[in-house]
Protein backbone atom coordinates (compact mmCIF):
# COMPACT_ATOMS: atom_id res chain seq x y z
CA UNK A 1 0.00 0.00 0.00
CA UNK A 2 1.16 3.07 -1.02
CA UNK A 3 2.18 5.75 1.93
CA UNK A 4 -0.30 8.06 0.76
CA UNK A 5 -2.95 5.19 1.10
CA UNK A 6 -5.95 6.44 3.84
CA UNK A 7 -8.01 3.42 4.46
CA UNK A 8 -8.82 4.64 7.85
CA UNK A 9 -10.29 8.19 6.99
CA UNK A 10 -13.35 5.82 6.01
CA UNK A 11 -16.15 6.86 8.72
CA UNK A 12 -18.07 3.62 10.43
CA UNK A 13 -21.71 3.83 9.56
CA UNK A 14 -24.26 5.95 12.05
CA UNK A 15 -20.75 7.97 13.24
CA UNK A 16 -19.48 11.72 12.18
CA UNK A 17 -16.75 12.12 10.19
CA UNK A 18 -12.98 13.00 11.37
CA UNK A 19 -12.77 16.32 9.35
CA UNK A 20 -9.51 17.07 11.67
CA UNK A 21 -6.32 16.70 9.10
CA UNK A 22 -4.11 13.40 9.68
CA UNK A 23 -0.20 13.41 10.25
CA UNK A 24 0.10 12.45 6.93
CA UNK A 25 -1.78 15.02 4.90
CA UNK A 26 -0.17 17.40 7.32
CA UNK A 27 3.05 16.02 5.93
CA UNK A 28 1.62 16.19 2.22
CA UNK A 29 1.01 19.78 3.12
CA UNK A 30 4.46 20.58 3.90
CA UNK A 31 6.00 19.32 1.30
CA UNK A 32 3.76 20.66 -1.60
CA UNK A 33 4.00 24.12 0.10
CA UNK A 34 7.98 24.01 0.35
CA UNK A 35 8.21 22.75 -2.99
CA UNK A 36 5.63 26.05 -4.24
CA UNK A 37 7.88 28.24 -2.13
CA UNK A 38 10.88 27.32 -4.57
CA UNK A 39 8.99 26.81 -7.79
CA UNK A 40 5.93 29.20 -7.87
CA UNK A 41 6.82 32.82 -6.99
CA UNK A 42 4.36 35.31 -6.98
CA UNK A 43 6.55 37.37 -9.50
CA UNK A 44 7.65 34.34 -11.53
CA UNK A 45 3.56 33.59 -11.94
CA UNK A 46 2.51 37.19 -12.51
CA UNK A 47 5.39 37.00 -15.38
CA UNK A 48 3.83 33.89 -17.10
CA UNK A 49 0.19 35.34 -17.32
CA UNK A 50 1.91 38.01 -19.50
CA UNK A 51 2.88 35.36 -21.92
CA UNK A 52 1.51 33.22 -24.49
CA UNK A 53 2.42 30.05 -22.04
CA UNK A 54 0.75 30.89 -18.41
CA UNK A 55 0.96 27.17 -17.58
CA UNK A 56 4.25 26.52 -15.60
CA UNK A 57 5.13 22.80 -16.95
CA UNK A 58 8.38 22.65 -14.87
CA UNK A 59 6.07 22.83 -11.81
CA UNK A 60 3.72 20.33 -13.41
CA UNK A 61 6.30 17.91 -13.90
CA UNK A 62 7.43 18.19 -10.15
CA UNK A 63 4.65 17.71 -8.80
CA UNK A 64 3.57 14.45 -11.02
CA UNK A 65 6.70 13.06 -12.16
CA UNK A 66 8.93 13.99 -8.76
CA UNK A 67 5.69 13.74 -5.99
CA UNK A 68 3.75 11.62 -7.43
CA UNK A 69 0.53 13.75 -7.22
CA UNK A 70 -1.39 13.35 -10.29
CA UNK A 71 -2.00 10.02 -9.22
CA UNK A 72 -3.62 10.36 -6.31
CA UNK A 73 -7.07 9.27 -6.95
CA UNK A 74 -5.87 6.83 -8.93
CA UNK A 75 -5.99 3.07 -7.10
CA UNK A 76 -1.87 1.94 -6.61
CA UNK A 77 -3.61 -1.34 -8.84
CA UNK A 78 -4.19 0.91 -11.46
CA UNK A 79 -1.01 2.72 -11.30
CA UNK A 80 -1.74 5.69 -9.42
CA UNK A 81 -0.82 6.58 -5.11
CA UNK A 82 -3.86 4.88 -4.27
CA UNK A 83 -5.01 7.59 -1.78
CA UNK A 84 -8.39 9.72 -1.60
CA UNK A 85 -9.78 13.14 -2.28
CA UNK A 86 -8.70 14.23 1.24
CA UNK A 87 -5.10 14.01 0.18
CA UNK A 88 -6.17 16.00 -3.86
CA UNK A 89 -7.68 18.37 -1.62
CA UNK A 90 -4.63 19.25 0.63
CA UNK A 91 -2.82 19.49 -2.72
CA UNK A 92 -5.24 21.76 -4.04
CA UNK A 93 -5.32 24.25 -0.91
CA UNK A 94 -1.67 24.67 -1.60
CA UNK A 95 -2.23 25.21 -5.15
CA UNK A 96 -4.51 27.66 -4.38
CA UNK A 97 -2.84 29.82 -1.72
CA UNK A 98 -0.08 30.00 -4.63
CA UNK A 99 -2.50 30.35 -7.52
CA UNK A 100 -0.25 28.02 -8.95
CA UNK A 101 -0.83 27.80 -12.89
CA UNK A 102 -0.83 24.53 -13.27
CA UNK A 103 -3.90 22.04 -14.62
CA UNK A 104 -4.09 19.81 -11.08
CA UNK A 105 -7.75 19.95 -11.16
CA UNK A 106 -8.45 19.84 -14.43
CA UNK A 107 -6.63 16.51 -15.37
CA UNK A 108 -5.90 15.15 -11.51
CA UNK A 109 -9.51 15.36 -10.18
CA UNK A 110 -12.12 15.91 -13.20
CA UNK A 111 -10.69 14.29 -16.25
CA UNK A 112 -9.25 11.36 -13.66
CA UNK A 113 -12.75 10.76 -12.13
CA UNK A 114 -14.31 10.78 -15.75
CA UNK A 115 -11.80 8.01 -17.09
CA UNK A 116 -12.64 6.06 -13.85
CA UNK A 117 -16.16 6.18 -14.36
CA UNK A 118 -15.37 4.57 -17.72
CA UNK A 119 -12.47 2.25 -16.62
CA UNK A 120 -10.01 2.88 -19.29
CA UNK A 121 -6.95 1.72 -17.59
CA UNK A 122 -4.24 2.23 -20.16
CA UNK A 123 -5.46 5.89 -19.91
CA UNK A 124 -5.73 5.98 -16.54
CA UNK A 125 -2.11 5.19 -15.50
CA UNK A 126 -0.85 7.64 -18.32
CA UNK A 127 -3.30 10.60 -16.68
CA UNK A 128 -1.66 9.13 -13.40
CA UNK A 129 1.71 9.74 -14.03
CA UNK A 130 1.46 13.23 -15.32
CA UNK A 131 2.90 11.94 -18.70
CA UNK A 132 -0.47 12.54 -20.15
CA UNK A 133 -2.41 15.88 -19.47
CA UNK A 134 -6.17 15.55 -19.77
CA UNK A 135 -8.80 17.82 -20.07
CA UNK A 136 -12.69 16.90 -19.73
CA UNK A 137 -14.55 18.75 -23.06
CA UNK A 138 -17.26 20.46 -20.55
CA UNK A 139 -17.78 24.24 -20.25
CA UNK A 140 -16.17 25.23 -16.87
CA UNK A 141 -19.33 27.27 -15.57
CA UNK A 142 -21.34 23.62 -16.00
CA UNK A 143 -22.42 22.61 -12.56
CA UNK A 144 -22.64 18.62 -11.53
CA UNK A 145 -26.10 17.38 -13.32
CA UNK A 146 -26.43 20.40 -15.17
CA UNK A 147 -26.71 20.40 -19.01
CA UNK A 148 -23.46 20.08 -21.27
CA UNK A 149 -22.93 20.67 -25.06
CA UNK A 150 -22.08 17.59 -26.84
CA UNK A 151 -20.52 16.62 -30.05
CA UNK A 152 -21.64 14.90 -33.18
CA UNK A 153 -20.76 11.59 -33.87
CA UNK A 154 -20.77 10.83 -37.59
CA UNK A 155 -18.86 7.57 -39.27
CA UNK A 156 -16.48 7.59 -36.63
CA UNK A 157 -15.24 10.65 -36.35
CA UNK A 158 -16.23 13.28 -34.18
CA UNK A 159 -17.62 17.37 -35.57
CA UNK A 160 -18.13 20.43 -33.53
CA UNK A 161 -16.92 23.03 -31.41
CA UNK A 162 -16.98 23.31 -27.61
CA UNK A 163 -16.17 26.64 -25.29
CA UNK A 164 -14.73 27.49 -22.33
CA UNK A 165 -12.74 24.36 -22.00
CA UNK A 166 -10.68 25.19 -18.88
CA UNK A 167 -6.76 24.32 -19.48
CA UNK A 168 -7.27 22.56 -23.15
CA UNK A 169 -4.73 24.39 -24.30
CA UNK A 170 -2.03 22.46 -22.18
CA UNK A 171 -3.96 19.25 -22.60
CA UNK A 172 -2.82 16.14 -24.48
CA UNK A 173 -6.11 14.30 -24.39
CA UNK A 174 -9.35 16.00 -24.87
CA UNK A 175 -12.72 13.90 -23.39
CA UNK A 176 -15.27 14.78 -25.36
CA UNK A 177 -19.52 13.65 -25.03
CA UNK A 178 -21.13 12.90 -28.48
CA UNK A 179 -24.45 13.08 -29.54
CA UNK A 180 -24.62 9.05 -29.23
CA UNK A 181 -24.16 9.00 -25.46
CA UNK A 182 -20.66 8.35 -25.23
CA UNK A 183 -16.92 9.68 -24.34
CA UNK A 184 -14.69 9.90 -26.64
CA UNK A 185 -10.45 10.23 -25.46
CA UNK A 186 -9.57 12.41 -28.20
CA UNK A 187 -5.12 13.39 -29.25
CA UNK A 188 -5.56 17.35 -28.34
CA UNK A 189 -3.14 17.51 -31.74
CA UNK A 190 -6.54 16.53 -33.89
CA UNK A 191 -8.47 19.34 -32.88
CA UNK A 192 -8.34 22.79 -33.20
CA UNK A 193 -7.67 24.37 -29.59
CA UNK A 194 -8.10 28.52 -30.07
CA UNK A 195 -7.43 30.51 -26.58
CA UNK A 196 -10.05 32.79 -25.01
CA UNK A 197 -10.21 35.85 -22.98
CA UNK A 198 -10.39 34.79 -19.63
CA UNK A 199 -10.51 36.35 -15.75
CA UNK A 200 -8.58 34.16 -14.67
CA UNK A 201 -5.00 34.53 -15.85
CA UNK A 202 -3.90 31.49 -13.94
CA UNK A 203 -6.23 29.05 -15.22
CA UNK A 204 -6.79 29.96 -18.76
CA UNK A 205 -9.88 28.69 -20.97
CA UNK A 206 -9.90 27.82 -24.95
CA UNK A 207 -12.23 26.51 -27.89
CA UNK A 208 -12.11 23.13 -29.34
CA UNK A 209 -13.03 22.47 -32.62
CA UNK A 210 -13.36 19.29 -33.97
CA UNK A 211 -13.70 18.60 -37.34
CA UNK A 212 -13.42 14.85 -38.69
CA UNK A 213 -11.03 13.89 -35.41
CA UNK A 214 -10.56 10.57 -34.53
CA UNK A 215 -11.87 9.21 -30.79
CA UNK A 216 -11.40 6.21 -28.97
CA UNK A 217 -14.82 5.61 -26.97
CA UNK A 218 -14.22 4.91 -23.64
CA UNK A 219 -17.45 4.50 -22.06
CA UNK A 220 -20.70 6.24 -21.65
CA UNK A 221 -20.42 10.44 -20.72
CA UNK A 222 -23.62 11.33 -18.72
CA UNK A 223 -22.55 8.78 -15.17
CA UNK A 224 -19.04 9.86 -16.20
CA UNK A 225 -18.86 13.53 -16.64
CA UNK A 226 -21.75 13.84 -13.22
CA UNK A 227 -19.12 11.93 -11.53
CA UNK A 228 -16.11 14.22 -12.62
CA UNK A 229 -18.16 17.60 -12.20
CA UNK A 230 -19.38 16.21 -9.25
CA UNK A 231 -15.94 15.92 -7.66
CA UNK A 232 -14.30 18.82 -9.50
CA UNK A 233 -16.97 21.41 -7.40
CA UNK A 234 -16.35 19.41 -4.22
CA UNK A 235 -12.31 19.91 -4.61
CA UNK A 236 -12.66 22.90 -5.70
CA UNK A 237 -14.24 24.61 -2.21
CA UNK A 238 -10.18 23.20 -1.33
CA UNK A 239 -8.49 25.61 -3.87
CA UNK A 240 -11.15 28.56 -2.58
CA UNK A 241 -10.20 27.69 0.83
CA UNK A 242 -5.85 27.59 -0.21
CA UNK A 243 -6.93 31.23 -1.56
CA UNK A 244 -8.74 32.81 1.03
CA UNK A 245 -6.23 31.63 3.79
CA UNK A 246 -2.97 33.41 1.44
CA UNK A 247 -5.50 36.45 0.99
CA UNK A 248 -5.88 36.81 5.13
CA UNK A 249 -2.80 35.78 6.16
CA UNK A 250 -0.81 38.29 3.76
CA UNK A 251 -3.43 41.05 4.26
CA UNK A 252 -2.50 40.66 8.23
CA UNK A 253 1.05 40.38 7.73
CA UNK A 254 0.74 43.83 5.80
CA UNK A 255 -1.07 45.70 8.45
CA UNK A 256 1.11 44.81 11.09
CA UNK A 257 3.80 46.19 9.05
CA UNK A 258 2.24 49.73 7.34
CA UNK A 259 1.73 52.43 9.89
CA UNK A 260 -0.56 55.33 9.88
CA UNK A 261 -0.52 58.16 12.75
CA UNK A 262 3.33 56.45 13.71
CA UNK A 263 1.11 53.54 14.70
CA UNK A 264 0.39 50.22 12.94
CA UNK A 265 -2.75 50.21 11.01
CA UNK A 266 -3.70 47.00 12.28
CA UNK A 267 -3.98 48.03 15.57
CA UNK A 268 -7.29 49.69 14.39
CA UNK A 269 -10.26 48.44 15.67
CA UNK A 270 -12.43 48.50 12.92
CA UNK A 271 -10.00 46.41 10.47
CA UNK A 272 -9.96 44.45 13.35
CA UNK A 273 -13.30 43.71 13.34
CA UNK A 274 -12.92 43.24 9.20
CA UNK A 275 -10.13 40.68 9.74
CA UNK A 276 -12.00 39.21 12.72
CA UNK A 277 -15.51 38.58 10.46
CA UNK A 278 -13.41 37.27 7.68
CA UNK A 279 -11.23 34.74 10.19
CA UNK A 280 -14.78 33.14 11.07
CA UNK A 281 -16.05 32.71 7.78
CA UNK A 282 -12.65 30.73 7.01
CA UNK A 283 -13.31 28.67 9.51
CA UNK A 284 -16.52 27.77 8.81
CA UNK A 285 -15.34 26.93 4.66
CA UNK A 286 -12.94 25.02 6.11
CA UNK A 287 -15.17 23.03 7.80
CA UNK A 288 -17.57 22.61 4.47
CA UNK A 289 -14.39 22.25 2.35
CA UNK A 290 -13.12 19.12 4.38
CA UNK A 291 -16.81 17.63 4.84
CA UNK A 292 -17.02 17.25 1.04
CA UNK A 293 -14.04 16.22 0.85
CA UNK A 294 -14.62 13.29 3.30
CA UNK A 295 -17.76 12.75 1.24
CA UNK A 296 -16.04 11.60 -1.96
CA UNK A 297 -13.37 9.93 -0.25
CA UNK A 298 -15.52 7.50 1.53
CA UNK A 299 -18.91 7.32 -1.01
CA UNK A 300 -21.24 8.61 1.65
CA UNK A 301 -24.71 9.33 0.64
CA UNK A 302 -24.92 12.88 1.48
CA UNK A 303 -21.81 13.38 -0.76
CA UNK A 304 -24.48 15.66 -3.32
CA UNK A 305 -25.59 17.65 -0.18
CA UNK A 306 -21.81 18.03 0.69
CA UNK A 307 -20.47 19.03 -2.55
CA UNK A 308 -23.67 21.61 -2.90
CA UNK A 309 -23.35 22.85 0.61
CA UNK A 310 -19.18 23.36 0.29
CA UNK A 311 -20.27 25.13 -3.22
CA UNK A 312 -22.64 27.81 -1.77
CA UNK A 313 -20.83 28.71 0.74
CA UNK A 314 -17.00 29.19 -0.64
CA UNK A 315 -17.48 31.31 -3.34
CA UNK A 316 -18.48 34.15 -1.51
CA UNK A 317 -16.12 33.91 1.42
CA UNK A 318 -13.32 33.51 -1.50
CA UNK A 319 -14.30 36.50 -2.97
CA UNK A 320 -14.62 38.40 0.42
CA UNK A 321 -11.49 37.64 1.31
CA UNK A 322 -9.66 38.44 -1.89
CA UNK A 323 -11.91 41.66 -2.01
CA UNK A 324 -10.75 42.47 1.48
CA UNK A 325 -7.21 41.72 0.83
CA UNK A 326 -7.52 44.19 -2.16
CA UNK A 327 -8.89 46.85 -0.30
CA UNK A 328 -6.68 46.89 3.14
CA UNK A 329 -3.26 46.31 0.99
CA UNK A 330 -4.18 49.75 0.38
CA UNK A 331 -2.48 51.82 -3.08
CA UNK A 332 -0.09 48.90 -3.69
CA UNK A 333 -2.71 45.88 -3.69
CA UNK A 334 -4.15 48.21 -7.10
CA UNK A 335 -0.60 47.47 -8.82
CA UNK A 336 0.11 44.94 -11.23
CA UNK A 337 3.11 43.95 -9.67
CA UNK A 338 1.25 43.19 -6.58
CA UNK A 339 0.05 38.88 -6.59
CA UNK A 340 -3.08 40.20 -5.09
CA UNK A 341 -4.79 40.76 -8.33
CA UNK A 342 -4.53 37.08 -9.18
CA UNK A 343 -6.01 35.83 -5.95
CA UNK A 344 -8.92 38.38 -7.21
CA UNK A 345 -9.33 37.10 -10.43
CA UNK A 346 -9.20 33.15 -9.29
CA UNK A 347 -11.96 33.94 -6.78
CA UNK A 348 -13.61 35.40 -8.82
CA UNK A 349 -13.50 33.10 -12.09
CA UNK A 350 -13.88 30.08 -9.07
CA UNK A 351 -17.72 31.22 -8.31
CA UNK A 352 -18.72 30.56 -11.80
CA UNK A 353 -16.58 27.21 -12.09
CA UNK A 354 -18.73 23.86 -11.77
CA UNK A 355 -21.92 25.60 -11.00
CA UNK A 356 -23.14 28.99 -9.11
CA UNK A 357 -23.44 29.65 -5.19
CA UNK A 358 -27.00 30.52 -6.05
CA UNK A 359 -26.95 27.44 -8.57
CA UNK A 360 -25.87 24.87 -5.68
CA UNK A 361 -28.12 26.30 -3.03
CA UNK A 362 -31.26 25.51 -5.36
CA UNK A 363 -29.55 22.23 -5.92
CA UNK A 364 -29.41 22.13 -2.47
CA UNK A 365 -33.05 22.83 -1.56
CA UNK A 366 -33.88 19.93 -3.88
CA UNK A 367 -31.71 17.21 -2.31
CA UNK A 368 -32.94 18.42 1.30
CA UNK A 369 -36.78 18.99 -0.20
CA UNK A 370 -36.71 22.80 1.45
CA UNK A 371 -38.81 24.08 -1.62
CA UNK A 372 -38.37 27.77 -1.64
CA UNK A 373 -41.37 29.48 -0.72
Amino acid sequence: MSPLSTESTESPVGTQPDLLYTEEEDALRAAVRDLLRDHCDPAGVIVRTESDAPHDRELWKALSHGMGLAGLLVPEARGGQGATHREAAVVLEELGRAVAPVPYLASAVVATEAVLACEADDLLAELASGRTIGALAVALHVAPGGAYKVVRYENGTLHGELTAIADAAVADVLLVPADDGGLYAVDASAATVTPQVSLDLTRPLAKVALDRAPGRRLGDAEPAVRRALRAGAGLLASEQLGLAEWALTETVRYLKERKQFNRPVGGFQALKHRLAQLWLELVSLRAAARNAADALATGSDDTDVAVAVAQAYAAPVAVHAAEEALQLHGGIGMTWEHPVHLYLKRAKADALAYGTAGGHRAALADLIDLPAP
